[in-house]
């Protein structure tokens, strides 16, 4: 008697199947009539392809074997299942098709920190995940964009991640998509988020210089304006100064954030206020500084300004020139800039109290106008040193004591009066010199005695300078 004929049917499942789904192929051995009975044995499962390879099943009860798989990549794979026989049943082949489709995915998109402020740095994550019955680690790349902007590709991570980094964003909400491309094993996916990126808060620092001033010397008020941690960048926009009792100007912040301003000011203390206004992307801050000016003094340099500007609806900027007076005296023309200013700069007014008028004579386009202001001068300071020689000197010794007298900056000039030296001690005494064209006062003594004696030198003083004391010892 013959071994029975056997014909192998081969069947899978799921199928189609997803990557990384398990699958299971079945293969049924039965015997060709006139044969009969269950064969026994084992089946040999060959599956091509990437993720493909061989299994190798015994026939159950039934006369068929399970193989179980879930390596095939995805694409189209031929399945054969050989039946190697037995003592009464011949071997016979079988084959199939298994399709495997590429699994689906998602992409999850999250920020942090979120929200953030104006030039804090952030990172946008792209997570990808197959969605089951898919299964394992999508590779390639994903691609960013912000707002329409773009594309920014970037490689996800072996967890399947994808990072990207800015801190350009404008202050509002950003629209961040994140389009993953998909690879050889798993479909394409999109998933998007909003960061929030919130207006940088600032910080003002104004100061004054030089401080203190003195009455009509020209100086410089600054606002530094500068963004606070973590936010970065240049601040733009303008810096309001506003002086007690007095009005307000406003002033473009530059390319480093700065904002000047200048002018001159009388005696006094004056509070100066600088008030950023805050752009699109930083939020507004301010900073005073108490700022003192001096009266001038004698020989002092002053400085004189006119502003010409028309008055509403009017507009423009004059030309011509500024006549100024000064307590009535012989007019002084002086030619308007390009930005409508006269400055007259004068060091010869006496103390007291004088009155400066400025007088426009109006040009082809502009009438005149005249302003005025009140200038006070004080006495300039000084400082008298005096010194005697020689220092030692013997009894009936002549000797000479030299007092110096100085005007303290910023006064300036010759001070001129007596120098008044006491002597203390045995043929001390007073004695009175003028003060020469050099500032300098001398007298000459014999009759001092052996000993030490203290010789104080007291200037008295004239119209334009202070009086002032110098003391040594002989």
């Amino acid at each position: 008697m013959g071994l029975a004929s056997t014909t192998t049917t081969v069947t899978s499942s799921p199928n189609p199947s997803t990557f990384s789904e398990q699958v299971t192929i079945s293969a049924r051995v039965t015997p060709i009539a006139p044969g009969a009975g269950v064969p026994t044995g084992t089946v040999t499962f060959t599956v091509s392809g990437p993720g493909g390879g061989t299994l190798t099943a015994p026939l159950d009860a039934s006369g068929t074997a399970f193989a179980t798989t879930s390596t095939l990549a995805a694409g189209s794979h031929s399945v054969t299942a050989v039946y190697g026989g037995d003592a009464n049943f011949t071997s016979s082949t079988g084959t199939d098709t298994q399709t495997v489709n590429r699994a689906a995915t998602s992409t999850t998109v999250t920020s942090a920190p979120d929200p953030s402020v104006f030039g804090q740095g952030f990172t946008v994550t792209a997570r990808v995940a197959a969605v089951p019955p898919g299964a394992g680690t999508p590779t390639g790349t994903v691609t960013f964009t912000i707002d329409g902007v773009g594309p920014f590709d970037v490689a996800l991570d072996a967890s399947g991640q994808a990072h990207f980094t800015n801190s350009t964003l404008a202050a509002g909400g950003h629209t961040v998509t994140a389009v993953y491309n998909g690879d050889a094993d798993f479909s394409g996916s999109t998933g998007s988020h909003t960061q929030s990126v919130h207006q940088a808060a600032t910080t003002t620092t104004v100061t004054a210089l030089p401080d203190p001033s003195v009455s009509g010397q020209r100086f410089t008020v600054t606002a530094v304006v500068a963004p606070l941690a973590p936010g970065a960048g240049v601040p733009t926009g303008t810096v309001t100064f506003a002086l007690s009792g007095g009005g307000s100007i406003e002033v473009p912040l530059d390319a480093t954030g700065k904002a000047t301003v200048r002018g001159s000011l009388t005696a006094g203390q004056y509070t100066g206020t600088a008030t950023y206004n805050g752009d699109v992307n930083f939020t507004r801050s301010s900073d005073s500084t108490t700022h003192t000016v001096t009266p001038s003094a004698f020989g002092q340099a002053v400085t004189v300004t006119a502003t010409v500007s028309p008055v509403a609806p009017g507009a423009g900027t004059p030309t011509g020139s500024v006549a100024f007076t000064i307590d009535g005296g012989q007019p002084i023309d002086v030619p308007l800039g390009g930005s409508g200013q006269a400055t007259l700069v004068t060091s010869a007014l006496a103390p007291g109290s004088h009155d400066i008028t400025a007088l426009y004579s109006g040009d082809t386009d502009f009438v005149g106008s005249s302003g005025s202001d009140t200038q006070t001068v004080h006495q300039a300071a000084t400082t008298t040193m005096v010194v005697s020689s020689p220092d030692p000197s013997a009894f009936g010794q002549p000797v000479t004591f030299t007092a110096s007298v100085v005007p303290v900056l910023p006064g300036a000039g010759a001070p001129t009066g007596t120098v008044t030296f006491t002597l203390t001690g045995p043929g001390g005494g007073t004695l009175t010199a003028t003060v020469d064209t050099g500032g300098t006062a001398e007298v000459t003594t014999s009759a001092l005695k052996a000993g030490s004696h203290t010789v104080t030198a007291t200037y008295s003083g004239d119209a334009a300078f202070t009086g002032s004391t110098g003391a040594d010892t002989h």
